[in-house]
């Protein structure tokens, strides 16, 4: 019996193997792939990745030749391995590491041994190469930065991982990617096609030639050059004027909604993400927890924006009809709720109308006009919800849809917020006035307050921001092109415009006018709290200004952040005023400014706690205020914190 089923289980496996090799010969239909053929080795010519050039058409990224030292795992045969690792400057133990590794990832496809070599490297090893059976030379092209600046607008390209290869057929192991910036983003555009080579080996796994005269080789299709919308002028001067300082500066045609700069601070050298060392310098870059150069700050960093935050707050005002641009409100050193003062405001002349109130940054004036918008309506919620869907319209609280593959949300609370946080029906308007002047639950980035100030440059509609001004033969997406509108009636957009006109001629930033351009503005501050060691610290304010100029068909919409920089015209507003005049004129007249910026460094403010006292209010008492607050299940610890220091 048991030889029986011996017999049986023989006879039963032999028939299936038939059956199967049957099948295969006569009736599969499956095409014949030589990629599937052990016989025959693929061997692929990488193309020449598009160039990039700015607006103007300066070359900011070109090309250089490299050269792969590639070898298939069981191919390898035995060899001087210290002649070999001396050639190539590496120890046997990484030679060990290099093989383990890629013999796990597949024995019999090529991988890359050594990257990246230079031209010197290559000539040594190219004279000696036939000596080591099992590798070869790879020729493909690095990344040639012909510029020192934009890192976080160019990005970079780096070998794909195993995740990419495993989702992307068209990558194999041992090829470079766009990692960040517009190399990420116009990935696809900017690589080409690999052009491939099959070469026919015999039975001892020699190559013999060509697979059938190479009739099935294919030539490799270059990538296409792009132009990106950054004007590399404005852009190197952005980033002269951040040095020493931590923030970001967007700036944007508001006719267009092209980038036209595109500022991180602390930024790098790109090309210390090139050739061997860029795993080393990457390293260095990632773990810089202070100055964090590869997170960019000016699409990721989310602020509060402070008082530039108020001008929407003046038309979604006027939008519902709940203020004039007459009406008038008096001002006491800041918002009072009976005798409680809510939030402070510095000195200036009271009562003030809405031109007064924009030009001069009075808190009580904007607490007034929000609490009108919440009141409006029977139920907080509702009221809540309208303004945030005003405010939202300017592209603030969500993605912009930018053609940059990073960036952060920013907040705007709407009434399901506040029910969440205090429960349905159990709040008023008076929770979080901070909203109203660009503190309290609201937060923006860079990129998001820069669309802003051109929103109401054009007075009522952006564009959506973008880097991308032309591709070789090839039209830009049209949601560029498009406008989207605000839900502002354009009629309202004048008087704000001339208010913030009015912050340069007699308001917050009258000491930064330039001559012969008009500019409207908006000054801006900060708080900036946090937590350390389980006790409420302000530290110093962040510096924020806004503007776009001239005020009559504007070329230019900016914002500028600036961490632990004081008050809005202390630097952001110098920043600004210096950016427009470079950008306007092609030239910086304002040399005292200038050299101001040049020479003040922010280094050691940075984590430090405040030293400076508030306008009208004792510090150690309001944080004191803050502390308590934040052990207060019932108030609001955000937005109900004294905001004495907002113009």
């Amino acid at each position: 019996m048991r030889k029986l089923l011996l017999l049986s289980i023989i006879v039963i496996v032999g028939l299936v193997f038939i059956a199967r090799l049957f099948y295969l010969q006569v009736y599969n239909e499956d095409p014949y792939s030589l990629f599937d053929d052990n016989a025959i080795r693929k061997v692929y010519d990488y193309p020449k990745r598009g160039y990039v050039y700015d607006r103007n058409d300066n070359l900011l990224v070109a090309n250089q030749p490299s050269y792969d030292v590639m070898f298939i795992p069981r191919e390898v045969k035995a060899m001087d391995t210290l002649e070999f690792c001396n050639l190539l400057k590496i120890t046997k133990e990484d030679f060990i590491k290099f093989y383990d590794k890629a013999y796990r990832y597949s024995p019999r496809l090529p991988s890359v041994f050594i990257p990246q070599l230079s031209r010197i490297e290559y000539a040594v090893l190219q004279e000696k190469i036939r000596k080591y059976q099992g590798f070869y030379i790879q020729k493909r092209s690095l990344r040639d930065y012909q510029t020192t600046i934009g890192a976080n607008v160019l990005g970079d390209i780096g070998e794909v991982n195993n995740y990419i290869i495993e989702n992307e057929p068209y990558y194999k192991s041992g090829d470079l990617i766009g990692k960040q910036g517009v190399e990420l983003s116009y990935e696809e555009v900017l690589r080409g096609v690999k052009g491939i080579k099959f070469i026919q080996k015999d039975r001892f796994n020699r190559d013999i030639g060509p697979y059938k005269d190479g009739i099935y080789d294919t030539l490799p299709q270059p990538g296409k050059d792009i132009s990106i919308t950054i004007d590399s002028k404005l852009q190197e001067y952005g980033e002269l004027l951040m040095r020493h300082k931590h923030g970001g500066i967007i700036a944007i045609e508001p006719s267009s909604g092209e980038i036209l700069a595109m500022v991180s601070a602390p930024s790098y050298n790109p090309n210390l993400l090139v050739g061997r060392q860029r795993s080393r310098n990457f390293s260095k870059l990632y773990t810089d927890t202070i100055a964090k150069p590869l997170f960019d700050r000016s699409l990721k960093a989310q602020y509060a924006p402070g008082s530039p935050f108020k001008v929407l707050s003046a038309l979604v005002g006027l939008q519902e009809n709940v203020v004039t641009t007459q009406d008038q409100f008096s001002c006491r050193g800041g918002y009072y709720l009976g005798s409680r003062r809510l939030t402070g405001c510095h000195a200036h002349a009271s009562p003030l109308s809405m031109n007064q109130g924009i030009a001069q940054s009075c808190n009580a004036y904007f607490v007034n006009v929000y609490r009108r918008i919440i009141d409006k309506y029977d139920k907080p919620h509702d009221g809540m919800d309208v303004w945030s869907n005003h405010i939202k319209s300017f592209g603030l609280g969500d993605y912009l849809g930018y053609d940059l593959k990073i960036g952060n949300k920013g907040r705007i609370p709407d009434g399901d917020f506040y029910d969440k946080w205090y429960g349905k029906n159990r709040w008023s308007s008076t929770y979080n006035i901070s909203n109203s002047i660009g503190q309290g639950e609201v937060e923006a980035t860079p990129i998001q307050l820069a669309n802003m100030v051109a929103a109401i440059a054009n007075r009522g509609h952006f564009f959506t921001p973008h880097i991308i001004k032309k591709i070789e033969g090839q039209e830009i997406d049209e949601k560029y092109t498009t406008p989207n509108h605000t839900t502002i009636d354009k009629k309202h957009f004048e008087p704000v415009v001339q208010g913030m006109f009015d912050v340069y001629n007699t308001g917050t930033a009258y000491s930064l006018r330039v001559p012969g351009i008009d500019i409207c503005g908006k000054t801006g501050t900060a708080e900036n709290f946090k937590k350390i060691d389980g006790k409420t610290t302000q530290l110093t304010d962040h510096s924020i200004f806004v503007a776009f100029a001239p005020k009559d068909n504007p070329k230019i919409a900016i914002a500028v952040f600036v961490e632990n920089g004081y008050w809005g015209s202390r630097f952001a507003g110098r920043i600004a005023s210096l950016m427009i005049e470079k950008y306007i004129k092609g030239e910086v007249t304002m040399n005292s400014m200038e050299n101001w910026i040049l020479t003040h460094s922010l280094e050691d403010e940075y984590a430090k706690p405040y030293s400076g006292k508030p306008f009208g209010i004792n510090r150690q008492s309001a944080l004191q205020v803050i502390d308590k607050i934040t052990k207060d299940t019932v108030i609001n610890p955000i937005s109900n914190r004294p905001s004495p220091f907002n113009q």
